[in-house]
């Protein structure tokens, strides 16, 4: 029963392809393209990512304790975004708080761009999709006009279905690969904006406190 099903559900994709047209092998094409970058960058961005808030408390108290080289270390052993631009601050910490900046900031535009790398990819898919499904649609519609117009009338109504069916299997591949990816999209970037706002913030409040310790 089990593959009887399995078989009976192959068939009824391979129908729902074939009647769609060109048109839905661009369409899974797209659709695969944004999947597999949408999972490259789950797997980069969660290695990227780090608990802001942990980190920050743990890399005080040592800055605190006038262990710099031990914040250092903390630093060195995770390969996500914040501590990479913290350590660079760190770093120059008997530096003037200037060059602290300095420092962090030009780590931070090294760092950034990598975490926002194929996001923009994600939107461009789904518009794609949809317009692809669009093209489809209005294939459909046209060569099943235009063969209603010169088919006998018992064959009219068959080749109307056939047409509208083949529109409607694009509308539909198209808009569902599109909304697949857009809610990739928005999660994916939520997580990539949580890094450069810790980013962001940490290094400001890092900033802040070797400009204190200096200034004791």
């Amino acid at each position: 029963m089990e593959g009887s099903a399995v078989l009976t559900g192959i068939n009824s994709l391979s129908a729902f392809i074939q009647g769609g047209g060109v048109f839905m092998i661009i369409i899974f094409i797209v659709w695969g393209a944004g999947l597999a970058i949408s999972v490259e960058r789950f797997i980069k961005l969660k290695s990227k990512d780090t608990d802001g808030p942990s980190f920050m408390n743990e890399l005080q108290r040592y800055v605190l304790s006038n262990d710099i080289q031990g914040a250092i270390r903390v630093c060195s052993g995770s390969v996500a975004a914040l501590p990479k631009v913290l350590k660079s601050g760190l770093k120059r910490a008997n530096d003037s708080v200037s060059q602290i900046q300095n420092a962090i900031d030009a780590t931070a535009l090294e760092v950034i761009p990598k975490v926002e790398k194929r996001l923009n990819y994600l939107q461009m898919f789904a518009n794609i999709s949809t317009l692809f499904g669009l093209l489809g649609t209005i294939q459909g519609l046209i060569e099943a006009f235009a063969a209603v117009s010169a088919a006998d009338p018992q064959q009219k109504a068959e080749i109307l279905a056939l047409g509208i069916s083949k529109a409607m299997n694009t509308t539909f591949l198209g808009l569902l690969a599109a909304i697949s990816i857009m809610m990739l999209h928005t999660f994916l970037s939520s997580k990539s904006e949580k890094i450069i706002n810790e980013i962001d913030e940490y290094s400001v409040k890092l900033i802040d406190l070797l400009g204190t310790k200096q200034e004791k």
